[in-house]
């Protein structure tokens, strides 16, 4: 006698069916640490959301990291977007420091350590005179006329840098709208042009490169991404970022993509799996160099559209 079929109605649906069913159906909130989560990736669990439970489900951002025990801020209302990362928790005091174009957060409370371990040359570098630890991270307010909607995450203080020209070049931004603009191919960018005339980006792929060269499992990425229609399709995404910058500094002047992965040994890795962008440009800089003087093969500039 066969067996009864099975009950729960997800197994009879296609995998990506099935996944999305199992997922939201008890899910009622989502919360995401260590790393960004692009609007992109963000979007996508949205729109499964309402497909499968008729509506979005509440995610949950913030900001903290090992020395803070875990978080400081919080955004938990439904108006949350991608780089939200809200006000302080109970009992935590944060204070805004101006650095040059950027804001630095600065954290004070009883869950910031009180220095690190049997290391008080670096314990006196992680705090202010008043106490507060030094984040290295920067933020701005979503609507400075309405500070109750919390802050930004703006990157990192010591990312940015300057052209040439003296122009400053804020990476955060620049590195989350290379991302945006080319998922999903796009897994991360390291921002180049310190004290050059023009901005260029190293971009690091994500597997689905290999769906658009066409070419067996065997190929090597290298070969992968030198293949006509993976070149045509980042020569597109550079074209389209040209046209979106409004002047030097946000214009990507030129990309190349990267075959060889970040080194965690060297690193280009920090330990929340992040890019380490100081890190790519110290130990490739005959690499960046050679982006910038246009002796690196494969390097993509933007092109007029033909038509």
């Amino acid at each position: 006698m066969a067996a009864d079929p099975p009950t729960d109605r997800s197994r009879w649906l296609p995998p990506d069916d099935a996944l999305r069913e199992s997922l939201f159906r008890r899910a009622r909130v989502f919360m995401y640490a260590g790393a960004g989560l692009s609007q992109a990736v963000w979007d996508k669990l949205d729109a499964h959301a309402v497909r499968a439970a008729g509506e979005r489900v509440r995610m949950v951002t913030s900001l903290g990291m090992t020395e803070t025990a875990p978080a400081c801020l919080f955004k938990v209302d439904t108006e949350a977007r991608s780089g939200h990362i809200g006000l302080p928790v109970p009992g935590v005091e944060v204070k805004l420091v101006p650095d040059g174009d950027k804001t630095e957060l600065r954290f004070r409370g009883p869950n910031v350590m009180s220095g690190y371990w049997r290391d008080p040359e670096q314990s006196a570098k992680a705090f202010d005179e008043e106490r507060y630890y030094r984040t290295g991270d920067a933020a701005r307010w979503v609507d400075p006329a309405d500070h109750r909607k919390g802050l930004l995450f703006d990157g990192r203080i010591a990312e940015d840098f300057k052209l040439s020209t003296g122009t400053f070049v804020s990476v955060g931004p620049l590195r989350a709208r290379i991302i945006a603009a080319g998922d999903p191919c796009v897994q991360d960018a390291v921002i180049t042009g310190i004290n050059l005339r023009e901005v260029g980006a190293l971009i690091f792929p994500t597997p689905a490169v290999r769906q658009l060269a066409g070419l067996p499992e065997s190929a090597s990425l290298q070969q992968v991404l030198e293949s006509p229609p993976v070149q045509a399709h980042f020569q597109q995404l550079v074209n389209d970022l040209a046209d979106a910058g409004t002047g030097s500094a946000n214009r990507v002047a030129r990309l190349h993509l990267m075959h060889q992965p970040p080194s965690i040994d060297k690193g280009e890795v920090t330990d929340k799996g992040s890019i380490n962008q100081r890190a790519v440009l110290q130990h490739r800089d005959a690499m960046v160099r050679a982006l910038h003087d246009g002796t690196l093969e494969f390097t993509i500039v933007p092109r007029p559209d033909p038509s």
